[in-house]
């Protein structure tokens, strides 16, 4: 599997391991947490198989705005988080700069 199919599967996870975060309520559901601790294992270890080709620097923003952009994405949809005209803006402008990083970074 290429590196980069494992820096978007890590993205993938960080927002899982996020939104169980949110759902643990404190860590104070089992499940939740347990769900929590699984997925961002399984980031983290996304995350290190893509830093062997990616520059390190290039991996972890493309990581983070993932992850970020994801994690927003899940509170409007599922949590009731406003989806201001700004928000969604420079939520665009994110994936727009991560995906910028793809086309700039050499494998």
């Amino acid at each position: 599997m290429s590196s980069w199919w494992f820096l978007i599967l890590a993205g993938f996870f960080e927002v899982g391991f996020t939104t169980t975060m949110k759902l643990s309520d404190g860590f104070s559901k089992p499940l939740y947490t347990l769900g929590f601790f699984v997925l961002a294992l399984l980031s983290f270890v996304c995350l290190t198989k893509a830093t062997a080709t990616i520059p390190m620097g290039t991996a972890y923003a493309v990581w983070t705005g993932i992850g970020a952009f994801g994690t927003a994405v899940i509170g409007i949809a599922f949590f009731k988080e406003p989806a201001t005209a700004y928000r969604l803006l420079f939520l665009t402008t994110l994936i727009a700069s991560v995906v910028g990083l793809k086309f700039v970074s050499a494998d």
